[in-house]
């Protein structure tokens, strides 16, 4: 088996997974599966963005609530809304109670149904709250949340696109991504991004790095309900089941960090 070269796997995840001027030089099972692995590392970056725009904010003098929509918009901005457009048309697929061919059908269309506008309109509510609640805490829980969140919904697609999970379509980016981290490595990264979470949350004390270990546990865990699910109801994954997966992971890490 070919190995992917490290720049080849940070170009495919930084240039496909972000607005980041990265070129993608290959397009190939081994440069995805690279791109994959390194999700994680894209994810991170965006959070640590999206981390900063809300500190500048605190800083000129703005409130939590600011800062936190602040923070929640700053990944949108750089996936494009691609995570976001997924996973409305997930919950417009998943809503319609249509056979997979038919739900497929109308997860492709351009219009958002009343089952995407509730999962938006609820998961950026989520969101919001619950950066603005961490802010409230302090200005270090507030950004390790942005942070944390974002780098947890990067490794869900890096789960997401272990073997053993189909795509439910032979074209689009899902297609390209699905099935190629071996299971081998989705553990490794879901232990590496746990253990990396639980270390830079030990700095806010013994229990911050408890609850930010048990946030990326249960946000992976959730993602993999949803990506279940849709498996059963498709047969399989698409790109829009990704940006389903990756905003279900975000919002969990979110309201974990907060609970307690």
């Amino acid at each position: 088996m070919l190995r992917t070269p490290s720049p080849d796997g940070l170009r495919f995840a930084f240039g496909t997974l972000t607005v980041l001027p990265v070129k993608v030089t290959r397009w190939d099972r081994d440069a995805a599966r690279g791109g994959m692995l390194c999700a994680p590392l894209a994810g991170l970056a965006v959070g640590v963005a999206a981390a900063a725009a809300g500190l500048l904010l605190l800083a000129l003098g703005a409130g939590t609530l600011l800062a936190a929509v602040a923070t929640a918009a700053v990944p949108a901005v750089l996936t494009r809304g691609l995570h976001l457009d997924g996973l409305a048309d997930t919950a417009d697929g998943l809503g319609s109670g249509k056979p997979a061919e038919d739900a497929l059908r109308i997860m492709k269309q351009s219009d958002i149904g009343p089952f995407g506008v509730l999962a938006l309109l609820f998961t950026l509510l989520a969101q919001v709250a619950a950066l603005a609640q961490a802010y409230d805490g302090s200005w270090a829980r507030g950004a390790l949340a942005a942070v944390v969140s974002a780098t947890a919904a990067r490794l869900a697609l890096t789960t997401a696109a272990r073997t053993g999970v189909p795509a439910a379509r032979p074209e689009g980016l899902g297609a390209a991504v699905a099935g190629v981290v071996p299971a081998g490595g989705a553990l490794a990264a879901t232990a590496a991004v746990t253990l990396a979470g639980a270390a830079t949350g030990a700095y806010l004390g013994p229990y911050d790095a408890l609850r930010t270990a048990l946030a990326v546990v249960c946000a992976v865990a959730v993602a993999e309900l949803l990506l279940r699910h849709c498996v059963r109801r498709f047969g399989g994954v698409t790109g829009d089941v990704f940006g389903g997966v990756a905003e279900t992971a975000a919002t969990t890490a979110l309201v974990v960090l907060v609970l307690g």
